[in-house]
């Protein structure tokens, strides 16, 4: 276990060295040409890399590959591309193994507690494996089950969870250190979110709770089903559940064999994943390929719906706090409404943005969003100018680096749901536009919103009338301040540019201070070894002005 953790402490450690090189230091002095140039080489080599040390030492590692490989949103598509064979590429452990630890936790024989399992696994993930089984008669006939899956966690999966949660806080305490990372995301909460989330995940008993939940949920929604727990054969390590396989929500070719239209699912499936988020708050965080069903059924009356989706693996499920779901809600009004301030207030109410940001910029770049690819579907947007996305992709990348912001509770998750989901619908029907699907939410929730529109109103003019009544004191003391000169302006923005300019000018110098005693040295040191040396010495310290100054200032805040 300790050649695991150092195994990751390494791999990181080598790259963020990499990484501080190639994009902060070399850039600093001019030389960013360089790293621009190698740049698409190196990402694919960290993936590349990344990928061999998750799938050999399975465990998390596997699970951040997964995340990674979904984050469409920040990472560039060379490496989630690679990263992506993550998602199934899982050896499976030997059946033998498996056994004893169904016999361990069930604390009796296999042969007593199934009639039969399949020793060829069904499906091997990074924490366990499935395999199909049949209970028998007796507890068949108590729980109504007979077909079920039994999915078993991989022996010794606690302690490599342990260690590689130990590792991936300190890389989170090393990225916590770097102000490029800090000044945007609490890096060791994030790990410790992670942390919470991956322990649920190996907790069988937390995941059957969650099933039957989720089942509450939907237990009077026709499009949805959830398999049944057998809780008699179901433990912290071991869980038991309805054997509900049926065709895989991307197998386009099968659900066409069934006479399902895929664009039908696509513009469904979109819709219970939005009801999930912003009706019960309570929401499947984990919705890829394998863990979603389309399950054909017979329709006695045309008010049966001809299929449903069936949901399996409730290990990584989220929740929407009442404040975040309104905001997300304004956030959804806003991009129907192609509302760019709307959408950045809603992101501000989200907590995404810390209260201090300039979002002027921000502003104006989502309107120029909106009205440039505001309401075009994926294949519409296949048809964009590739360098018109770059060009535009820069510009707004240059904007949201300027951001301070922070990613709330369960904000991942929901951004993990939702990119798994559109990327289905969009395998499902390449035309399929998300407008579509967000509209007809939109207008129930701009309804809904125009209700309160009369307290609100009754609101805003008490608070009108308030400071009005205020306002003749208020405009006395502003003038009586003026006659004394206790006014003063302030202008943040231009001040801490000032002082940026005003540093960079003096590491300037230094750095020219730095090459004259150098190159001095250099060429005294032939003829006056003696001073040659004193100058080599003294350009230490102007060299050492301009490689650190910065660092010790953005340290200190300043």
């Amino acid at each position: 276990m300790r050649a695991r953790y150092r195994r990751i402490t390494r791999f990181a450690a080598r790259y963020l060295v990499q990484a501080w090189w190639y994009e902060l230091f070399l850039p600093r002095f001019g030389l960013g040409w360089i790293s621009a140039r190698g740049r698409t080489r190196r990402l694919l080599r960290l993936a590349q890399r990344f990928h061999v040390l998750a799938v050999d030492l399975g465990g998390l590692m596997i699970k951040v590959g997964q995340f990674m490989s979904s984050r469409l949103d920040v990472l560039p598509p060379i490496i989630t591309k690679e990263l992506e064979g993550l998602q199934d590429e899982v050896p499976a452990v030997p059946f033998a193994r498996m056994r004893e630890r169904i016999e361990d936790e069930l604390g009796m024989p296999l042969t007593r507690a199934f009639a039969f399992v399949d020793e060829r696994p069904l499906a091997a993930a990074s924490l366990g494996q499935a395999h199909r089984a049949a209970l028998t008669d007796a507890l068949a006939e108590e729980s109504g089950l007979r077909e079920v899956v039994v999915k078993i966690q991989r022996p010794g999966i606690d302690r490599i969870v342990d260690v590689d949660l130990r590792a991936l806080r300190k890389v989170g305490r090393w990225l916590s250190k770097v102000s490029l990372v800090s000044d945007r995301v609490d890096m060791p909460a994030l790990v410790e979110e992670f942390a919470v989330t991956s322990l649920e995940e190996i907790d069988y008993l937390h995941e059957a709770a969650n099933s039957e939940r989720f089942a509450a949920d939907f237990g009077d929604d026709a499009r949805v089903a959830v398999p049944a727990v057998a809780w008699e054969r179901t433990t912290r390590r071991v869980l038991t559940l309805e054997d509900v396989s049926a065709i895989k929500i991307t197998d386009v070719d099968a659900l066409r064999a069934a006479g399902i239209d895929p664009s039908e699912v696509a513009a469904r499936f979109a819709a219970v994943m939005f009801d999930q988020l912003f009706e019960d708050g309570f929401f499947h965080a984990d919705p890829h390929p394998g863990n979603v069903f389309v399950t054909p059924l017979p329709t006695p009356d045309a008010d049966t719906p001809a299929w449903r989706f069936t949901f399996i693996d409730f290990g990584m499920m989220g929740e929407v706090p009442p404040g975040l779901r309104r905001g997300l809600r304004r956030v959804l009004i806003a991009a129907a409404s192609r509302d760019g301030k709307g959408l950045v207030d809603g992101i501000r109410d989200i907590g995404v943005l810390l209260p201090t940001a300039d979002t002027v910029q921000l502003e104006r770049a989502m309107t120029q969003l909106f009205s440039r690819f505001g309401g075009m579907g994926f294949a519409e947007l296949q048809e964009v100018d590739p360098r018109e996305f770059r060009a535009f992709a820069v510009e707004f990348g240059d904007v949201v680096r300027t951001l301070p912001f922070q990613l709330p509770e369960n904000f991942l998750l929901i951004v993990r749901a939702m990119s798994l989901t559109s990327g289905m619908c969009s395998a499902l029907d390449p035309s399929f536009n998300i407008w579509d699907a967000v509209e007809p939410y939109a207008q129930r929730l701009i309804r809904e919103e125009s209700g309160n529109t009369a307290q609100a109103l009754v609101r805003e003019v008490g608070a009108v009338a308030a400071v009005t009544a205020r306002l003749p004191r208020r405009v006395d003391n502003l003038i009586s301040r003026f006659e004394e000169g206790a006014v003063s302006v302030q202008t943040p923005r231009i001040e801490r540019r000032l002082r940026d300019l005003e540093r960079m000018i003096r590491r300037v110098v230094s750095a020219v201070l730095f090459t004259g005693l150098l190159l001095g040295g250099i060429l005294l040191q032939p003829e006056e070894g003696f001073w040659g040396t004193i100058l080599l010495i003294a350009s230490v310290a102007p060299l050492s002005h301009a490689l650190l100054a910065g660092i010790i200032a953005r340290r200190n805040g300043a």
